[in-house]
């Protein structure tokens, strides 16, 4: 199906926002009695839903979340919120964002209805070859020069706060700021991951983890006999990107992207301890954020949008929404009908993924035809009873370019940041540096980390028999992306629910999942959260193990069991994704935070 027009919804301007959806909150009110009479479904002592009556903001971190609700309440929109959001993210969860990293955004404007999305994902340099990572394994080639991307997160900041923006520009760095000159806290998670990646390390002084002085100094004790990670609830105070956000606050994305920040970027990649890269100051300079059509698929009469190629997550999260309305899910988000249909559908449509979806600016992708109707129901048709194994890819109506399938490739990392303010705008935004604390290195002066983005790119450029695989490296190109930043609209065009996560490919299933236990299950979006993950990448069936306090309880073995009856391959484990859900009901707002990670809700 086409992309939608960027005016498809209506204005409704004079019209208080949240007293648009009559009838929306009984719905949630029996969703809830529901779930109350249900004993499966009583989960007291797990997290609940917040609820605000204007405006709500969800991020991966409660002093990041705090920043945004802070905007919102002096009269920021969406956009200031985002900034001062993003400011803070990169400082308090370096592991999985920040200014030297790249997002997809999707933005909803409540006044005139228009709904678009940013791209700001990182680029490979100009001299960037399609042999980029031959003969490296997947360590070597992250932890090195070459993995880096042009960054695309400090242009988009400054891109949507002069297209979407109320308050002053200055005024949004000021949390930030004073987090990094006067310190805040390190979190568990952090530290955690920073001694995860030195226990890989031959010893403290042969170190490929954390090999950049710079970042072993910051995360660490420094001491090249005893390099443990600093403890959770240690002050850390960061002069360097304090530094960078008065830059950037003084002097716009210029100041990143060109000048003498940008020289120490270039450097750092050049020089990078393991293996240097090619990144130039030209790169830097001539480096683009894209505004893009939103791709949508209709589901259960309710409009998903989100983010189109070079993301794979709008195409991806549509096909499994669009194949399984051709089903009846049930009543239980567990029960095994549901979970064998979800795990199929996920099958079928990463199989399309990882034939067709790559940079549109270099690969007709099939766009249209991968979310046609018909299309659809054929897929949806090669579902039984039993586990499919391997899907193989369909052949979707329209142009495309003959293209390999791309070899399984690792994706992580990430942070999801939901808000919507009081004017009825919204944002959902994915922001990442990839893999965990990107690709290790620490900008001298500048006080954040490099991403490793174009792992995400295939190793390959061809298969065995030449044909070229859509995802291959080349100059100047957007690597594909699994993040799936999404808003959802009701029957009626009207602003329903902003949803998202981290969680490298897995986010399509995040994502997918939250979506339908709203939909299909009546869940609030904290419930929605709680509800332990399932998904199939067309391989294993992957399955959440319970965590107390965390999410519901369930027997997974039995599940296990019986969907090994109907031939999955089963995997029971961690499935960390990092959800902020936000919907609109008639008198408000009510929002959930993913508490597998430091997620919190703010707003009033």
């Amino acid at each position: 199906m086409p992309a939608p027009s960027r005016s498809r919804h209506p204005s409704a301007a004079s019209v208080r926002w949240w007293d648009r959806r009559p009838g929306r909150l009984a719905v949630v009110v029996l969703a809830l009695l529901t779930a109350m009479a249900t004993p499966a479904l009583a989960q007291d002592a797990l997290p609940q839903a917040v609820t605000t009556e204007r405006e709500m903001v969800v991020t991966a971190n409660p002093l990041a979340t705090a920043a945004g609700e802070k905007v919102l309440r002096t009269g920021g929109t969406a956009a200031d919120a985002y900034v001062a959001v993003q400011a803070v993210l990169g400082l308090v969860e370096p592991q999985s964002s920040g200014l030297g990293g790249g997002a997809f955004m999707v933005w909803h404007d409540g006044t005139s209805g228009e709904t678009t999305t940013y791209d700001a994902r990182e680029k490979a340099p100009m001299s960037a070859t399609e042999d980029r990572f031959a003969g490296l394994g997947f360590v070597q080639a992250w932890q090195s020069g070459l993995s880096a991307g042009v960054p695309g997160t400090p242009m988009l900041m400054e891109e949507v706060h002069e297209a979407h923006g109320r308050l002053p520009w200055q005024r949004l760095f000021t949390d930030g700021l004073r987090l990094a000159q006067g310190g805040f806290e390190l979190t568990q998670r952090t530290s955690d991951q920073v001694a995860g990646l030195l226990a890989n390390n031959t010893s403290c002084s042969d170190r490929l983890y954390f090999r950049d002085p710079v970042a072993f100094d910051y995360f660490t004790n420094g001491s090249e006999t005893d390099c443990a990670a600093k403890p959770a609830g240690t002050t850390m105070r960061n002069k360097d990107y304090a530094d960078t956000l008065k830059l950037l606050r003084n002097d716009g994305a210029d100041g990143f992207y060109t000048g003498h920040l940008a020289e120490s970027i270039a450097e750092a990649v050049q020089t990078d301890p393991n293996i240097p890269g090619d990144m130039t100051t030209a790169d830097l300079a001539a480096y683009d954020v894209v505004e893009r059509e939103p791709v949508c698929e209709d589901y259960r009469g309710h409009e998903v949008c989100g983010m189109g190629p070079p993301s794979s997550g709008a195409l991806a999260v549509g096909q499994i929404l669009g194949i399984l309305e051709h089903f009846d899910l049930g009543d239980d988000p567990l029960g095994v009908e549901a979970v064998h249909l979800f795990s199929q559908a996920g099958r079928l449509a990463f199989a399309d993924r990882n034939l067709y979806v790559a940079d549109t600016d270099f690969v007709t992708v099939p766009v249209e035809g991968m979310l046609d109707e018909a299309y659809l129901a054929s897929r949806a048709a090669l579902i039984t009873d039993m586990d499919m194994g391997t899907a193989l890819p369909g052949t979707p109506p329209g142009e495309f370019d003959p293209t390999a399938p791309q070899p399984a490739s690792t994706e992580n990392g990430t942070s999801h940041v939901s808000i919507v303010d009081r004017w009825g705008n919204a944002v959902s935004v994915t922001t990442t540096i990839e893999s965990s604390f990107g690709n290790g290195v620490m900008v001298p002066d500048g006080g954040f980390l490099l991403n490793n983005e174009l792992t995400d790119f295939s190793f390959a450029a061809t298969a065995a028999d030449g044909t070229p695989i859509a995802n291959r490296v080349e100059p100047e190109k957007r690597p594909r992306s699994s993040m799936s930043p999404t808003i959802m609209f009701d029957e009626s065009g009207e602003l329903e629910l902003v949803t998202g996560s981290p969680g490298g490919s897995r986010i399509i299933g995040y994502t997918a999942q939250s979506i339908i236990n709203v939909v299909d299950f009546g869940l609030d979006p904290q419930e929605a959260i709680n509800v332990p993950h399932h998904q199939n990448r067309n391989g294993s069936t992957e399955l959440e193990a319970p965590i107390p306090g965390v999410t519901w309880d369930y027997d997974v073995d039995a599940l296990r069991a019986a969907l090994q009856a109907r031939g999955h391959n089963v995997t029971v484990g961690s499935l960390e994704s990092g959800l902020s859900l936000v919907e609109v009901v008639d008198d408000g707002l009510v929002g959930g935070a993913d508490h597998r990670r430091d997620g919190a809700v703010g707003g009033r």
